[in-house]
């Protein structure tokens, strides 16, 4: 099949296929006579599980680890396992961060709980006088 096909069915643009082949998480196509790029079964799996992993917010180097394992079928999983649990991890302190967020959003919230004028509004004089931590380090694989 055409890129464009490939694109299709994997519900992503032609684009991405693209950059995963360049980034190396898509092996490149065979070509064909007129030069096309011809993609099989096999393009298809991987950019479904690509994509998949994307869906889990996995970062590309954690998907080029799946990947690496997906090809040693004979290995053991551990690997995978180790991966998984250490992005859960990632994702729990993600949600703790969202939660602070939440809470902090919260607070400002409740100092306006009616309509007034601008110049009386809590949640912009809160904002105004509210005194920004320095950003902490993520201790996850956003950065």
């Amino acid at each position: 099949m055409k890129i464009g096909e490939l694109g299709q069915i994997a519900q992503c643009t032609v684009e991405t296929v693209r950059y995963y082949e360049k980034e190396g998480l898509l092996p490149q196509p065979e070509r064909t006579a007129g030069n096309f790029r011809s993609y099989g079964p096999q393009h298809l799996e991987r950019l479904r599980f690509i994509r998949n992993c994307r869906a889990l917010d996995m970062t590309h180097g954690e998907i080029r680890t799946l990947l690496e394992v997906m090809d040693a079928p004979a290995a053991g999983c551990g690997r995978v396992n180790a991966l998984l649990d250490e992005h859960i991890g990632h994702v729990d302190a993600r949600i703790a961060e969202l939660m602070q967020l939440k809470q902090q959003l919260g607070e400002l919230r409740h100092q306006c709980q009616a309509e007034q004028p601008v110049a009386a509004c809590g949640i912009l004089q809160g904002l105004v006088s509210m005194e920004s931590e320095a950003r902490q380090e993520r201790h996850t694989h956003l950065g």
